[in-house]
């Protein structure tokens, strides 16, 4: 099922949103050129959340009051930001920004300009900390504004429960419109990313995203979306 767009005229311009959506598109380019190059897996690794290098580094930083270890710290802190920007596949990025289209506008005309971004980084970096959490072992970078897109979804999903999200649904050779209660996109959006290996790119040396931490970073995602909006009423 594929959404198009919503039921809700929205005020003003999501700028914010097109700027997120044109980031994701420029940075996934990117990464396709490194691809092509052979860069691609030194610079995931490089900047991709990887749970084991930061739980480690603040270990050494906390309790065995190594210096060079607050650099990688800081470092590492980059990544929560950046790692929101880098997909694995393009299914991944196809998924994230459709859904980001179609939610991510309204969502930005409810919180304003300013607002709707700083939630969309928070939400995202608070993401990949609990991955961190879940899982400070992984050494296999985690990536993609899942996280953050989840919380957007359930911002919507409080606002606007019986919103009606225009949907095309292939069959085969046939597309058909519908319309499907906004609701029912919570269910989707975790059932859509057993999808985000197709079209995987080749980041040596194991890949990204091979852990069970990124579904609850998601659904920690989701619920600070609809609690935010839960207080905002």
């Amino acid at each position: 099922m594929i959404p198009i767009g919503d039921n809700i005229r929205c005020r003003s311009k999501p700028i914010i949103n097109y700027w997120l959506i044109g980031i994701n598109i420029a940075v996934f380019l990117w990464e396709l050129r490194l691809e092509f190059s052979g860069e691609l897996g030194y610079f995931i690794n490089s900047w991709g959340v990887i749970p084991a290098q930061i739980s480690g580094a603040i270990t050494n930083a906390l309790f065995f009051n190594n210096s060079a270890a607050w650099i990688i710290v800081i470092w590492r802190a980059f990544s929560l930001l950046l790692g929101i920007f880098l997909h694995g596949s393009f299914s991944q990025i196809l998924g994230n920004l459709l859904f980001l289209w179609v939610f991510g506008k309204t969502v930005e005309n409810i919180l304003g300009h300013g607002r709707y971004l700083g939630f969309y980084l928070a939400t995202g970096a608070i993401a990949s900390l609990v991955q961190i959490l879940a899982e400070p072992s992984l050494t296999v970078p985690l990536i993609g504004g899942n996280g953050a897109i989840a919380a957007v979804l359930g911002v919507y999903i409080m606002k606007f429960p019986k919103a009606k999200i225009d949907t095309i649904l292939p069959l085969i050779i046939l597309y058909i419109p519908i319309e499907v209660p906004a609701f029912f996109y919570i269910f989707w959006w975790f059932g859509q990313q057993l999808f985000y290996g197709i079209g995987s790119l080749n980041i040596p040396p194991v890949g990204v995203n091979q852990s069970g931490a990124v579904f609850w970073g998601q659904v920690v995602g989701l619920l600070i979306g609809a609690a935010f909006m839960r207080l905002k009423k």
